[in-house]
């Protein structure tokens, strides 16, 4: 019989730590062990990543894994939301994710309508913001060295984490990677459960393939024709993926 998970905090509350608090991170580990208990292993850092949305004061999440400075697909999303904010991210090369991938440290944004997170990232905030999304925290995959991806938390209101759920996130971030490192390393041996990577790597394959594209055209190397992608997506206001896909149609001139 799994274990009743613990009541999920009003949204923006921020609760103070009291002893009662040990209790229920005993509770959250319970709650994890039987999310993940029976699962396919190429499911457990989904089931991971939902836990969190289901027992953080938190709206949405998703799961991003990087290959390279400009490499980087969504794997796995909460909702739609959460999907924009990794696409929108990916789009422009910078905000909460790029920043903690770049410095292998979590980032913490409390509010991106005001303050220095508004200023850090001023035009990913906006877009969020307009998303409805008013925080956003990235906790970097892998380890205290290298970064293989990010775990993006997001809520409407604003606010930081509470003690409470920086006791609890910090921990499930540790153990997407751990999951996420245990699949990398099946699929190398037994060349078992690869249909995953695959399908996040597959996002992107349209971005590169443009890029490749441009560097042939404009006679470009390969960051800079990245660049004049995502100027161009920002002009149009698209993401970095639907302007690959016009690129590619042969709907862009590569002389304008």
């Amino acid at each position: 019989m799994e274990p009743d998970p613990p009541e999920k905090p009003a949204e923006g509350t921020q609760g103070a730590w009291t002893p009662m608090d040990t209790v229920a991170l005993g509770r959250l580990a319970e709650v994890l062990l039987s999310a993940v208990e029976g699962e396919r292993k190429s499911d457990v850092p989904a089931r991971l990543c939902q836990a969190c949305v289901d027992l953080l004061d938190i709206t949405g999440a998703s799961i991003s894994l990087s290959g390279g400075p400009d490499t980087r697909a969504t794997w796995w999303s909460s909702d739609t939301v959460a999907a924009r904010l990794a696409e929108a991210q990916y789009s422009l090369g910078d905000g909460p994710c790029r920043s903690a991938l770049n410095a292998v440290a979590p980032v913490l944004a409390a509010d991106l309508a005001s303050g220095q997170d508004a200023r850090r990232w001023p035009v990913f905030a906006q877009q969020a913001v307009e998303l409805g999304v008013r925080a956003v925290f990235s906790l970097p995959l892998g380890s205290s060295a290298v970064a293989i991806g990010t775990l993006d938390l997001y809520r409407r209101t604003p606010g930081a984490l509470s003690e409470r759920d920086q006791s609890f996130v910090f921990p499930a971030a540790d153990a997407i990677t751990t999951a996420l490192l245990a699949l990398q390393v099946s699929s190398s041996i037994a060349g078992e459960d690869s249909a995953w990577l695959d399908a996040a790597e597959a996002d992107h394959d349209e971005v590169h393939q443009a890029t490749g594209m441009i560097m042939v055209f404009l006679d470009l190397d390969a960051p800079h024709a990245l660049a004049r992608l995502r100027a161009h997506a920002f002009t149009r206001g698209q993401s970095v993926t639907e302007a690959a896909r016009d690129v590619i149609a042969g709907r862009i001139s590569f002389h304008d």
